[in-house]
C-alpha cells in the first residue's frame, strides 16, 4: 500500500496563531525565467518535435507561465494550454504543421488534483495504445524538465527581502512552503539558501493543489484572518480566496520592492489585523493590472 503523499498536510498542527503560506518559484526565488526559458520550453520542443515552431513555442509558453494570468499554473496545465494558443497563432497556422491536442492528458487534468510525476507514471503503466504513447511521451517531457533543472539551477539566492521576512516571522507565525513544483526541487534549493529551517513543511505538486495545500494545512486550524498566502500569481490568489484566508502578492517585475513593502507595512499590518480591506484591495488592483488575460496573438489586430 503507498503512503498517503499528503499525510504531513494533514498531520500539521498550529504552534502559533498565525500562518503563513509562501509560493516559491517567482516568489521567494527569481527562478521563473531560468527554469521556464531554459528547461520547460526547450525540451517542449525537444521532445514533441517542435524545432521549425521554437519561437512561436517560446512566446506561447513564455506568455502563459510567466507573462499572463496563468503565470505559475501546473506544468501539465501549462502544457495544455500552450497548445491551444500555438493552435491559434498565425505563423502556426500558416506553417501547417499539426500542434499536439493531448486529448488524454485533458481527461487526466480534470480527473487528478495530485498532478504531479509520481501520479502520472502510475497513469502510463496502466494504459495502452494511443493513450499510454501520448501520456509517455508527456512524462518523459517532464522528467526532462526535473532533470535540465537540477542540472542548471543552482546557488539560486532568494529575492532581498525574502530572508528577512522569514526571519522576521519566526517565533510569530508558522510558515509553510506552498508551490506546484516537484518536492524535491524545492528542498534542494530550501535548503542551498539555508532557509528551510525557517519554515515548518514544504508542500510541492506531490501533495496536490496549493487549495489543498492551505485547505488541509490551514483551514479550520487558524482563524481566517490570521491567514496569509504570498504569491506571485493569480493562481496563488485563487487557492488564498477558496479558503478564506488574505493575499499579499509578490508583483512579476518588482519583486525587490514587493518584499520590501511586506518588511515595511504589510507584514505589520496582518498581526495587527489590518490587512483586510482597503489595504489588501490596493495590493490587489496593482497586482492584477500586471498580468494580461490575452495574448498578442489574440488581440483585435492580430485576430482578423
Amino acid at each position: 500500500m503507498s503512503t498517503d503523499p499528503q499525510a504531513p498536510l494533514k498531520a500539521f498542527a498550529p504552534t502559533k496563531d498565525y500562518f503563513v503560506g509562501i509560493d516559491s518559484d517567482g516568489c521567494a526565488f527569481n527562478s521563473m525565467e531560468v527554469k521556464h526559458n531554459d528547461s520547460f520550453s526547450v525540451n517542449l520542443i525537444v521532445h514533441f518535435g517542435l524545432q521549425s515552431l521554437s519561437r512561436q513555442v517560446h512566446q506561447a509558453w513564455d506568455f502563459v507561465n510567466l507573462y499572463s494570468q496563468t503565470r505559475g499554473c501546473n506544468r501539465f496545465k501549462a502544457i495544455l494550454a500552450v497548445s491551444d494558443e500555438l493552435q491559434q497563432m498565425p505563423a502556426v497556422v500558416k506553417s501547417g504543421i499539426e500542434i499536439p491536442s493531448l486529448p488524454h492528458l485533458r481527461q487526466w487534468v480534470k480527473t487528478e488534483s495530485q498532478l504531479g510525476n509520481p501520479r502520472l507514471k502510475e497513469l502510463v503503466a496502466s494504459t495502452t495504445n494511443a493513450q499510454h504513447d501520448e501520456l509517455a511521451k508527456v512524462y518523459a517531457w517532464s522528467k526532462a524538465v526535473n532533470k535540465t533543472i537540477e542540472e542548471i539551477v543552482h546557488d539560486l539566492p532568494p529575492f532581498p527581502g525574502v530572508r528577512d521576512s522569514l526571519e522576521r516571522l519566526r517565533g510569530r507565525a508558522d510558515v509553510m512552503v506552498v508551490s506546484a513544483t516537484p518536492e524535491e526541487a524545492l528542498r534542494r534549493e530550501w535548503a542551498e539558501q539555508k532557509i528551510d529551517g525557517f519554515v515548518a513543511l514544504i508542500a510541492g505538486q506531490e501533495m496536490g493543489s496549493k487549495t489543498e495545500h492551505l485547505t488541509l494545512a490551514a483551514k479550520g486550524k487558524y482563524a481566517p484572518e490570521r491567514v496569509l498566502m504570498m504569491g506571485d500569481a493569480p493562481g496563488d490568489l485563487k487557492a488564498a480566496r477558496d479558503v478564506g484566508a488574505l493575499f499579499f502578492p509578490i508583483n512579476p517585475g518588482f519583486e525587490t520592492e514587493s518584499w520590501d513593502r511586506f518588511l515595511k507595512e504589510g507584514l505589520e499590518k496582518f498581526f495587527a489585523g489590518q490587512f483586510a480591506g482597503a489595504y489588501e484591495a490596493d495590493l490587489l488592483k496593482g497586482f492584477m493590472a500586471l498580468l494580461p488575460s490575452d495574448p498578442p496573438w489574440r488581440s483585435p489586430k492580430t485576430s482578423r
